[in-house]
């Protein structure tokens, strides 16, 4: 890869910004000032320094954030719109990041945020199975009647029924409920429309995780991290199998 476009890629500033960059002499590679823009970069092999600071190059980047409601998942390009992306900062905002998977606007939780389309794909997919758990708070009590429901697939509309999903209760008493619901699938309102269908309602709802990818608690709302190369492993081998 040129260098040029290598530090344009990795945010350093413009393809002109860059070039004025590199002509200064503040870039090294390998330990030697580089001047030549259109220098060919081995980028698993060569060492790039600019202004200083190390560049790697990284094709693909997978960030697990930890969504705030109030904030939507993605804007497709609404201006004006603050979507999750938006909350990433300068060391990896450059990219062009998308969800694996929409949470509601008034949703939180487990978000993860990457440029690679075919892992999205991987994630969202009915057919890979890949589990997503929730968390719900509901007006309503919930029963063993609504669990079986949950089990043998809701017909949410004239237009959709969901698959065979897990409804496990944790408490419920007083007129609300708390339970963990675990889909394969990620509809529209999912978790909402399929709790709706039951006669009561999602007051809160917050994803804990995406096949065993756990949503990291030491993550403020808002906050995100690279997730881990075992984490990331992981999984994509869910979603192959």
């Amino acid at each position: 890869m040129r260098l040029d476009r290598l530090l344009a890629n990795m945010g350093i500033g413009s393809r002109r910004d860059v070039k004025k960059i590199i002509s200064s002499g503040t870039v090294t590679v390998n330990g030697v000032t580089a001047r030549d823009t259109g220098l060919e970069i081995d980028t698993e092999g060569d060492e790039v320094v600019c202004c200083g600071r190390p560049v790697k190059y990284r094709k693909f980047v997978y960030l697990m954030m930890n969504k705030p409601s109030g904030v939507l998942s993605c804007g497709d390009g609404v201006p004006g719109v603050k979507v999750c992306a938006d909350l990433v900062g300068d060391d990896y905002g450059f990219y062009d990041l998308s969800p694996a998977g929409r949470l509601d606007v008034d949703s939180e939780g487990l978000l993860i945020l990457t440029n690679d389309g075919d892992f999205i794909h991987s994630i969202i997919s009915p057919n890979k199975k890949v589990g997503k758990v929730y968390f719900i708070r509901t007006d309503g009590e919930l029963d063993e009647g609504d669990v079986q429901r949950f089990k043998e697939g809701i017909k949410v509309d004239d237009d959709f029924t969901a698959k065979s999903a897990e409804l496990k209760i944790l408490k419920s008493i007083g007129g609300v409920s708390e339970a963990l619901v675990t889909l394969s699938e990620g509809k529209y309102h999912q978790v909402k429309r399929m709790v709706k269908a039951c006669g009561k309602t999602v007051t809160y709802l917050k994803r804990l995780s995406i096949g065993g990818l756990k949503l990291d608690e030491s993550l403020a709302p808002g906050g995100y991290r690279p997730l881990t190369d075992e984490e990331l492993a992981d999984l994509k081998q869910q979603a192959e199998h």
